[in-house]
């Protein structure tokens, strides 16, 4: 990685009103707006989704995020006050007992004990920082998020009325994530048929995307910001895909920051792209030089966000800042259910 000087965060804050943020999906995954970035001059085009394989040639590869996300909020009642309390599983320490993250954090102290139904609840251990906390509870929790779980929606989703098929891919395979990979929303069965037919090669990956994916940097220089661990995984068949694709150039163009984050990984590790599963807190920012991605697909990120910070690793931070600026200007949607951009 180039040595740059310290990057204050504040270089990766933008404003954004909030009608900006989409609330909810397109009636059609396909149709979204399209900006197309040119990092190589700042150059800026505008089209549709459904046009995205006009853009690709036969032989490009088009690496995917199978992963799936898991119904892993839940809704429950403080028992003695009755007070509403949310809960998102992140991760299992051991037997019964979860990290996870509560909202509102300030209504919980160790020993409570939360009401999820007349059958399941939990108990607070130990509170941890950023609205995290140990919790144990009283039954195996896949039952418990069969009957009583929900699709963990962002925070600035503020309907409950969404479908949650729309919040998954179509192509979602295997369970572990607590987020969507948002770029792949855009994907229609359509598109992918057309893709194939035009001799585009689809590969896929998994990374199970934690919710502390869309947490701010809260650091104030960005290079002392430390990234959670994910696990991620791609078989040796996939893994084929992409390297013999890159062998007869092809270009790899990574669906969302989440398949770059393997791909780099990966390159980072072994030095090209091989069949592997492990954990990985690769944190990528300006200076890093990117191995295993060409092209790159992804929605319009939070500020002061590590997704933001590494698309303009890739971009450049004034290409990816003048951008989203013409993206408001032309009345694009942001983050999750927002529109999409093709970094090239």
């Amino acid at each position: 990685m180039i040595a740059y000087p310290k990057m204050k965060i504040e270089l990766f804050d933008y404003e954004l009103p909030r009608e900006f943020i989409a609330q909810e999906p397109l009636s059609q995954r396909d149709r979204s707006k399209l900006l197309m970035l040119d990092r190589k001059t700042g150059n800026i085009k505008h089209d549709i989704f459904y046009n995205i394989p006009d853009y690709f040639n036969k032989g490009d590869v088009l690496v995917v995020n199978e992963s799936k996300v898991i119904r892993c909020r839940i809704m429950g009642k403080k028992e003695g006050t009755g007070a509403g309390i949310e809960c998102f599983i992140l991760n299992r320490i051991k037997d019964n007992q979860y990290m996870v993250l509560v909202k509102p954090s300030k209504r919980v102290q160790p020993l409570d004990k939360i009401i999820i139904s007349s059958k399941y609840f939990f108990t607070v251990k130990t509170k941890l920082d950023y609205g995290r906390a140990i919790v144990e509870f009283n039954h195996p929790v896949g039952p418990i998020l069969k009957q009583c779980g929900r699709i963990p929606l962002p925070p600035y989703i503020k309907s409950d009325n969404i479908d949650e098929s729309r919040y998954q891919t179509i192509y979602a395979g295997r369970e572990g994530s607590s987020a969507a990979p948002t770029a792949g929303l855009h994907f229609s069965d359509e598109l992918i048929k057309r893709l194939k037919s035009r001799g585009v090669i689809i590969a896929k990956l998994g990374l199970e995307i934690g919710l502390d994916t869309f947490r701010p940097i809260t650091a104030d220089e960005i290079e002392k910001h430390r990234m959670h661990s994910e696990h991620y995984y791609i078989n040796q068949a996939e893994a084929r895909k992409i390297r013999h694709a890159k062998e007869k150039g092809g270009r790899a163009i990574a669906v969302g920051t989440t398949s770059v984050r393997v791909l780099e990984t990966l390159m980072t590790r072994y030095g090209k792209i091989t069949g592997d599963s492990g954990m990985t807190d690769i944190f990528i920012y300006p200076g890093y030089e990117f191995k295993a991605v060409d092209w790159m697909i992804t929605n319009f990120h939070l500020p002061c966000s590590t997704l933001l910070v590494m698309v303009s690793a890739f971009a450049g931070r004034e290409n990816i800042l003048n951008a989203y600026e013409k993206a408001k200007q032309t009345g694009y949607r942001f983050y999750s259910f927002g529109d999409c951009m093709l970094i090239k």
